[in-house]
């Protein structure tokens, strides 16, 4: 082997060792900045998939809303025009005097008055019929 070539080699693979330490040694803080960028990055993707994911189930839920909102509507309206129709009909009463009044709400009152009368005779009707029944089912057993 030639004595030059190994000095050469050696030589070369000194300086070859020294120019990667010193770009090591430079690159370190490099290497390390693009490190932390890289986790973060990895970070904000995986955030960015947990979105994209939450924004699918968000625009699911409003495709079904705006289709709940398309349904009602007809009926909205419906019930507007109901209570349009109602309000026209109201406004078309004619107006009543303060003696009216009194007399309506008397009449209104007499009717409830006598509504609770009727209800108090039907229950007392009720309780004797079930007595009569009660007697009945005692007369049929002991006539057995």
């Amino acid at each position: 082997m030639n004595p030059l070539r190994v000095l050469r080699e050696g030589a070369a693979a000194r300086l070859a060792r020294l120019v990667d330490f010193r770009i090591d040694d430079r690159m370190r803080g490099h290497v390390e900045r693009i490190e932390r960028h890289a986790g973060r990055l990895a970070e904000q993707e995986r955030r960015v998939a947990d979105l994209a994911a939450e924004l699918d189930r968000v625009r699911g839920d409003l495709r079904w809303t705006a289709g709940e909102v398309e349904r009602l509507i007809p009926h909205v309206a419906a019930q507007e025009a109901r209570l349009e129709d109602l309000r026209a009909k109201i406004a078309l009463t004619p107006p009543a005097d303060k003696p009216e009044l009194a007399e309506a709400r008397s009449l209104v009152e007499e009717v409830q008055r006598q509504h609770a009368q009727v209800r108090v005779r039907l229950t007392g009707i009720a309780r004797y019929e079930d007595r009569l029944r009660k007697l009945e089912d005692r007369a049929g057993a002991s006539g057995d």
